[in-house]
């Protein structure tokens, strides 16, 4: 069975290019607009790693990611943060907060799916990403 990576961002565009290109690389998508739907889908799926969006409205991808990494059932499932903030301190912010990756927009294809294959060959090997 193919891993399952859920994508969560709010604009329809980056999430659907984002689902393809996973999809295309041979990898099953979970899709969520928001991160409210996002953790209502976390309570019936568990998928092997979250891409995860952080401006969105409301809740965003910070307040997300706070709230995987203290839930028992979600806080060992890996997560990429996506920003089209490029700064160090942002980054650094994402790996304090448990980001494994920090995957800035816009990104290439390409860019994409070697990232989330090395994260799954990194957690294959049992050595933090």
């Amino acid at each position: 069975m193919p891993p399952i990576v859920m994508v969560v961002d709010d604009d329809g565009d980056i999430l659907d290019m984002t689902r393809l290109v996973l999809e295309g690389g041979g990898y099953r998508v979970l899709p969520a607009t928001s991160g409210p739907e996002a953790l209502r889908t976390l309570e019936q799926s568990r998928p092997d790693l979250i891409l995860l969006d952080i401006n969105m409205p409301g809740m965003d991808g910070w307040q997300v990611l706070r709230m995987l990494k203290v839930d028992e059932r979600t806080t060992s499932i890996p997560v990429a943060m996506f920003s089209i903030k490029m700064e160090v301190r942002d980054r650094l912010h994402g790996m304090q907060e448990g980001a494994l990756d920090y995957i800035t927009k816009p990104f290439s294809c390409e860019e994409l799916l070697s990232r989330v294959r090395r994260i799954f060959e990194t957690l294959e090997r049992g050595v933090p990403a």
